[in-house]
């Protein structure tokens, strides 16, 4: 399998990258920061330049063109309210747009838990995350893709125990990074598994098992 991350660089992205690599998939990883690029070929990806706040979408396509699938895991980690619109939102938009230009109807996309830190007094910042990531989640629904979106709860970078809570309304915990790599390259082989939402926490399911439950019966 063909896969391009976007995101590559990223906690999630990093570990997705070298779990596909391992299993003899063609990983291509898009960064924005060159710091990024050997982050990227470390994970096993090749690395290419991308910039989703610049580049149009038809340049966008241009990468993304010859692949079997995209992973959009990409985020402005706290940079700014508008590089959150910019990268989590209107980038999540581009990318999608690109995939449909370029024929990769493939699509999973990692957003968040609708509860996450809601106990902790989250600042203005955060809910403005949530509402774009939101709104992200809504226009990918909407189109012809066989879209797959992930919302992981609290992210940990402890390593993960192989064993989740998958489903499409579970309770809010948190899950480790290796574990929502994990789920997203089991899922990645299940084409069936399309156009529903999952929500990820950490759990007592083997994450092949979780995943396996999930995808339609035949």
């Amino acid at each position: 399998m063909k896969v391009f991350q976007i995101g590559a660089a990223g906690g999630v992205g990093r570990r997705l990258a070298r779990l596909l690599a391992d299993r003899g998939d063609e990983v291509t990883g898009m960064y924005r920061d060159p710091a990024q690029a050997e982050t990227v070929r470390a994970s096993g990806a090749t690395p290419v330049a991308g910039d989703l706040i610049h580049d149009p979408v038809e340049a966008l396509a241009e990468k993304l063109a010859g692949h079997d699938a995209v992973v959009f895991s990409a985020g402005a980690h706290g940079t700014g309210l508008d590089k959150t619109t910019l990268i989590d939102g209107k980038g999540l938009e581009k990318a999608a747009d690109a995939a449909a230009r370029a024929g990769v109807s493939r699509f999973v996309l990692v957003s968040v838990f609708p509860d996450a830190l809601r106990a902790g007094g989250a600042g203005a910042g955060f809910e403005h995350y949530i509402k774009v990531k939101k709104t992200a989640d809504v226009y990918l629904t909407r189109t012809g893709l066989d879209w797959l979106i992930v919302r992981p709860g609290t992210l940990r970078d402890e390593p993960g125990t192989g064993r989740v809570t998958a489903g499409p309304a579970v309770e809010y915990g948190d899950v480790h990074r290796d574990d929502v790599a994990a789920f997203i390259a089991a899922a990645l082989r299940e084409p069936a598994l399309n156009r529903v939402i999952v929500e990820l926490t950490a759990g007592d399911t083997p994450v092949g098992d979780a995943v396996a439950r999930l995808v339609p019966s035949r």
